[in-house]
């Protein structure tokens, strides 16, 4: 949904203003605040200028528990951890927003780490916009009780050939085995619409593609919905990428989160493929989508690409529900995963190892990985964390990467 989209959508209601409390020190953050506030759907409902006694501060914090609360971490005079922490415990349903004049790597990590959902620094108004309204909206989405508690999983590669494909088809299989036994459904969605390979990887043949859907937003119901996706997987229906695509229009990105928008009432979990290109269809899904995972490779253009898209999709405000994959990890790295996190700026959620040989045999097959290679065991465990199953311990220990 377009920030325009919500802002309107928020403005038609005088119950909707964002409540807001704010400890900000800095003369030059608090003036940016003060002026990127003004208009917006915001109601300030605590401030604070000196940082150096919490208590008053937190204490009001755990009484009127805003929905968001704006920090300048630039004159803390307790450790960032502890002072993050501590606003984390007094409001924890808060979007915590981190203020700084500059954009350190080194303290954007910690504050991420330490429970942060937003770094923002100069200039601070179309971040702060944008954050204050996807809060708005995300609001808006709790509050309908007529939307079932379904969740999207956008996997997008940083470059081509890191593997968010293979990474999707993977855990959706997974993910709607787990759902199957719930006597739930999930959804795979290629919306890698000019390269999709997910229809080549599952095996499935449809003469019809997420696209069909697009054209046909108007006559979008559950009959309809269902000509479109083929089965074959227990617990899990896809939804393909059209073969073949020559792009001879522009697709809406706004149509496409329309879509997903709709398939959220049908499916527990959904899971989809973004591709690897970030442009203006593909951040416009990305409203609809409730976590993003980044997946990159240790090569060195993967991890320049991944660097750029970190900052680029934290800037745009979705650092709250962005994660990174590191696909094909070897057995020992040049790297340490602390160095790792530094260069990208955020801490790393997944590492998978390479299991080349294995998915090359199984893809020849014409069928996903077997349940007993190494890899599909690290799949199966991600899943399964992303469901809320307790994993099986293993009797065996494994390093950091795998």
């Amino acid at each position: 949904m377009s920030s325009l989209m919500i802002d309107n959508d928020i403005r038609k209601s005088p119950a909707t203003p964002v409540t807001v409390a704010m400890a900000i020190q800095a003369p030059e953050l608090w003036e940016q605040v003060q002026a990127s506030l003004r208009g917006l759907p915001a109601r300030v409902v605590l401030e604070q200028r000196d940082l150096r006694n919490w208590t008053p501060f937190l204490e009001k914090l755990a009484s009127l528990r805003p929905e968001v609360v704006l920090v300048d971490i630039t004159q803390l005079t307790e450790p960032l951890y502890d002072s993050i922490r501590a606003i984390r415990t007094a409001s924890p349903d808060s979007m915590l927003m981190a203020l700084h004049g500059t954009a350190e790597p080194e303290t954007i990590l910690t504050a991420v780490r330490a429970g942060a959902n937003e770094f923002l620094y100069p200039p601070l108004e179309g971040a702060l916009r944008k954050a204050l309204e996807r809060r708005a909206a995300d609001r808006v989405r709790l509050q309908d009780s007529s939307r079932p508690p379904g969740k999207i999983l956008g996997f997008l590669s940083v470059k081509g050939g890191c593997g968010a494909s293979t990474i999707a088809c993977h855990l959706a299989a997974e993910l709607g085995r787990i759902s199957a036994q719930r006597s739930e459904q999930a959804l795979l969605a290629d919306l890698d619409l000019e390269s999709g390979i997910v229809s080549f990887l599952m095996k499935v043949k449809s003469s019809y593609s997420v696209l069909d859907a697009v054209h046909n937003l108007y006559r979008l119901d559950a009959s309809y919905w269902k000509a479109l996706v083929t089965g074959g997987w227990p617990g899990l229906e896809i939804v393909v990428a059209p073969s073949g695509y020559m792009p001879t229009e522009a697709i809406s990105g706004e149509a496409l989160r329309k879509v997903l928008s709709f398939v959220r009432t049908s499916y527990t979990w959904t899971v989809v493929d973004l591709g690897c290109r970030l442009n203006l269809a593909t951040v416009t899904v990305l409203d609809e989508i409730d976590e993003i995972y980044l997946v990159t490779t240790l090569e060195v253009p993967a991890l320049h690409q991944a660097k750029q898209m970190v900052q680029t999709l934290m800037n745009a405000g979705y650092g709250n529900r962005l994660h990174v994959v590191l696909n094909r990890a070897p057995q020992r790295p040049d790297v340490t995963t602390e160095e790792l996190e530094r260069i990208l700026g955020l801490p790393i959620d997944t590492m998978l190892s390479n299991d080349y040989y294995a998915l090359y045999d199984a893809f020849c097959k014409g069928k996903l990985l077997p349940p007993g290679s190494h890899l599909s065991k690290q799949l199966s465990h991600f899943a399964m964390r992303l469901a809320g199953v307790p994993a099986e311990k293993s009797k065996r220990r494994f390093g950091i990467f795998g």
